[in-house]
């Protein structure tokens, strides 16, 4: 899903917003998101998951052409954790489709 499917979804299942204001509405907490990440604080959504920053520290790498080494420096990177409802959500629909396909793949054997 992209932003703007988001934004069509939402403007969709609340009629009494225009897309106008849903696009600003999703603009404006993604934004948030953004600026509270980058200030170095947590961001938990109960039942979704939780953003942090986390630290990866300064390492050496390969320049894969020339073969040397290179020091790569120290970053900070956004890290996404799934809450227990959506991974037991995403496993449950995932579950769902491996035991539908598992039947498919059996009807067809039978058949041929």
């Amino acid at each position: 899903m992209t932003r703007s499917d988001l934004v069509v979804l939402l403007a969709e299942r609340f009629g009494q917003l225009a897309q106008r204001d849903t696009e600003f509405a999703v603009k404006t907490i993604l934004d948030a998101m953004s600026d509270s990440l980058s200030r170095g604080h947590r961001i938990e959504i109960r039942g979704f998951g939780s953003f942090q920053v986390n630290r990866r520290p300064p390492r050496m790498g390969r320049n894969p052409r020339s073969g040397e080494q290179v020091l790569i420096p120290e970053k900070l990177v956004p890290h996404f954790k799934p809450g227990k409802a959506l991974r037991e959500g995403v496993d449950a629909d995932n579950s769902a489709g491996h035991s539908a396909n598992k039947e498919l793949l059996a009807a067809q054997q039978i058949k041929g």
